[in-house]
């Protein structure tokens, strides 16, 4: 594994910006700020040949539930909207053209900065497993480990000589793949997955990985030299084993004003009942491009019991990935107009006086024709961790931020975590649909 490591590194070159220096080559990928520069087809040849040693009746039961903990990296906390921007920007630049024909381009740059706000499930790889921390995202699909954790090879393990690349807004991912089994639960593990054996990765502080529960088309484009193969996702497999009875996973969040607590839970295979309040509201996954490759849908926002336009129809994202709730420029002005919230320098944030918060109303969203109220104190940042983003006590910070972009992109705003912690939602993947439902926690004045 060694020879591969500087192999890898050997082809690999950083242009940190803002002045940063890039460490040695043996912590590649650590610049913070910086610019990861890669070629797919270099890295693949080298790799070809590296690769982890060979070592010498299911019943459905649906849905599986499972408790997942919230976590805030207090490392780099300050630049939590450039981290949600970059995470749009790859967004956006991606498209099933660009992943299918990654290794046409010989070169391509990959923001690399730190997580700060997650959401992890602890997932059991091999036999005996191995427990690693996972972020769980919907806003991809593939699923490895060994950012922090070291992988261990067990009798379960089998080597493919596949290459795995991954690029997120918020740092990248390249190894080696293998087919492992992975234990989400007791009496509930997948066999024969895909996973990722991480060589090198950026981004990642704090975390061993991620478990991809988007759509499954994700996927497609990131195995190289195989680079026209699409990966089964931890759904697929677990419905197609009989270890779930449908392509669904559903998201439960609750807000939380402390730096770490479990607070989430994730059911495979079906909707838990006891974690929303009235209907589910069910809409198709949109058309506009390049937001139909995700968990996309189409809503309108509106402010305030006058109905003051914020952004109109448009297309964007469900992402667990993305902490913050980013809308499009142009949306972002109108929403600052309508509160008089000001950009704060400190946290990169918008800020509100104590007086303007307490004037503060709802933002509407209207999505598939039933309307979610996202309260005043849905839309602060908590107060108890203002100074945890470099804040102070005199100001309310706010979640809605720039995406970074006009309207009419294709990707126009990401109801990110802070969203999704007021409300059940439900991917069905088989389906093609997202669903959302309002919760206990819809109208929590836990901000």
């Amino acid at each position: 594994m060694g020879i591969c490591k500087l192999a890898v590194v050997a082809l690999y070159q950083r242009e940190c910006s803002h002045g940063a220096n890039p460490s040695s080559p043996s912590s590649f990928g650590t610049c913070e700020t910086g610019t990861i520069m890669l070629s797919s087809v270099a890295v693949a040849f080298v790799l070809a040949s590296c690769v982890l040693a060979r070592p010498t009746v299911t019943v459905r039961n649906s849905p599986i539930t499972l408790s997942f903990a919230r976590r805030i990296n207090a490392t780099g906390i300050q630049n939590l909207l450039k981290i949600d921007q970059a995470r749009a920007k790859e967004i956006k630049n991606q498209s099933k053209a660009q992943r299918h024909n990654a290794t046409s381009a010989a070169v391509f740059g990959v923001p690399a900065t730190n997580q700060v706000v997650d959401y992890i499930l602890s997932v059991g790889v091999g036999s005996p497993p191995t427990q690693f921390d996972l972020l769980v995202d919907t806003g991809s699909s593939n699923t490895w480990v060994g950012a922090g954790r070291a992988f261990t090879v067990t009798s379960t393990t089998q080597t493919t000589g596949d290459l795995v690349e991954v690029v997120y807004g918020s740092g990248f991912v390249i190894g080696e793949e293998v087919i492992d089994q992975i234990t989400l639960a007791p009496g509930f593990v997948i066999e024969n997955q895909s996973i990722g054996v991480a060589i090198e990765d950026a981004g990642f502080d704090g975390l061993d990985g991620i478990i991809g529960i988007g759509p499954t088309d994700l996927t497609c484009g990131t195995l190289f030299p195989d680079e026209t193969a699409c990966i089964a996702t931890v759904t697929d497999n677990a419905f197609a084993q009989g270890l779930i009875d449908a392509h669904e996973v559903g998201i439960s969040f609750e807000p939380t004003n402390t730096l770490e607590s479990t607070n989430g839970e994730i059911s495979f295979g079906g909707i838990d009942t006891r974690k929303f309040t009235g209907d589910i509201t069910f809409v198709p996954i949109t058309s506009s491009s390049p937001a139909n490759e995700f968990v996309g849908i189409d809503q309108t926002i509106t402010y305030g019991a006058a109905g003051t336009p914020i952004l109109d129809t448009t297309a964007g994202i469900t992402d667990t990935g993305t902490t913050l709730l980013l809308i499009a420029s142009d949306a972002l002005s109108a929403y600052e107009a309508a509160t008089g919230a000001v950009p704060d320098n400190a946290t990169g944030l918008l800020r509100l006086t104590p007086a303007q918060f307490a004037n503060l109303e709802s933002l509407f969203f209207t999505i598939g024709g039933t309307t979610f109220e996202f309260t005043a104190n849905a839309q602060a940042f908590p107060r108890a961790l203002n100074t945890a983003i470099g804040g102070t006590n005199d100001f309310v910070y706010l979640i809605v931020g720039d995406i970074g972009s006009l309207s009419g992109e294709g990707v126009d705003f990401i109801d990110g975590m802070t969203f999704l912690e007021r409300f059940y939602t439900v991917f069905d993947s088989a389906g093609n649909r997202f669903g959302i439902a309002t919760t206990p926690f819809t109208d929590a004045t836990t901000n």
